[in-house]
């Protein structure tokens, strides 16, 4: 049997203290914001933010999107579809014009809402109030399109079969401007969409045709594949996509690298409302050592992101 114990209050009169100027500190007055005044320019804003590991963090993606830019090395924006419905396809249309991102990649989600974007100006019902009734996802017009982009994807890609079935009829789409995937089509930059079969309202319609989505989204990951292998010196960011295109992106760069591909200087972000763990491991850690975990909403960190690079670009 244990012996009982008493304890007393301890005596803390013999700590072993120093003096505050002999210990090493993270945060110092240099560091503090510097709060700008309200005539002051986004580049001022972005001066009188306080220096933490977050601000730091921003600013080293902003200089490795820049830096990959003259190295002519790809910058990739893997997202999932909350971003579209976030309305921030203008900004990444605006990136892929200035020839700043130069390939994206999203999954069927984000592909269906930049169709009906680009057809119908408006996307993204409430599953809330249409899932009892069953009228969730029976709509006529999108799985008509989406499968018909299927079909012709099996020889062109998925991605590039809906940003070419936009483009080609300016009247049945007059959005079209709106549209990421119709910008890469016009602009001839990669576009791929990664479709897992089930997961996607058009999947639950008659016209779906599981061998050409498949075959689609196959040759879009091949694709992606060559885009990755071209990366040593590009930016990975992965935007909203907590499952899919982290686990696309782990077996790309591992075809990538089997095949002779060097990213030592490959640079990945995650850009999310909360850091997952595939995003954590499949994009940041495993892949690199330059991984840069930045966590917000995305309709305020992307443009926030933009403006700093064009900053960075003006400047250098």
């Amino acid at each position: 049997m244990r012996r009982h114990k008493t304890y007393q209050p301890i005596d803390l009169n013999a700590l072993q203290l120093i003096s505050i100027k002999e210990r090493k500190h993270k945060v110092r007055l240099e560091d503090l914001a510097l709060p700008a005044g309200p005539d002051a320019g986004l580049a001022e804003f972005f001066e009188s933010l306080p220096s933490t590991p977050v601000t730091a963090g921003l600013r080293e993606l902003s200089i490795a999107i820049v830096r990959a830019t003259k190295a002519d090395s790809p910058v990739v924006m893997a997202f999932g579809a909350h971003v579209i419905k976030c309305g921030l396809g203008p900004v990444i249309i605006d990136l892929l014009e200035r020839g700043i991102v130069t390939a994206v990649a999203m999954n069927g989600a984000g592909a269906i809402h930049d169709l009906e974007l680009a057809f119908h100006g408006e996307t993204s019902e409430d599953p809330a109030q249409t899932m009892r009734d069953g009228s969730f996802g029976m709509i006529e017009e999108t799985p008509g399109y989406m499968n018909d982009a299927a079909r012709l994807g099996c020889h062109r890609g998925f991605g590039q079969a809906i940003g070419d079935l936009i483009n080609e009829d300016p009247k049945e789409f007059p959005h079209a401007d709106k549209s990421v995937l119709a910008a890469a089509s016009r602009l001839d930059l990669a576009a791929t969409v990664h479709v897992a079969i089930g997961t996607d309202t058009v999947h639950m319609h008659a016209e779906a045709d599981g061998g050409a989505i498949g075959q689609a989204t196959l040759l879009d990951f091949r694709k992606l594949c060559s885009v990755v292998a071209d990366m040593r010196e590009g930016v990975w960011l992965n935007v909203g996509s907590a499952v899919i295109l982290p686990e696309v992106f782990m077996k790309a760069y591992t075809v990538a690298t089997n095949l002779g591909a060097k990213l030592d200087k490959l640079v990945t972000a995650n850009l999310d409302q909360i850091q997952h763990y595939r995003p954590r491991e499949n994009v940041l850690k495993r892949p690199t050592e330059h991984g840069i975990a930045l966590t917000g909403h995305h309709e305020i960190l992307l443009p926030l992101l933009r403006h700093l690079v064009l900053l960075e670009l003006a400047a250098s």
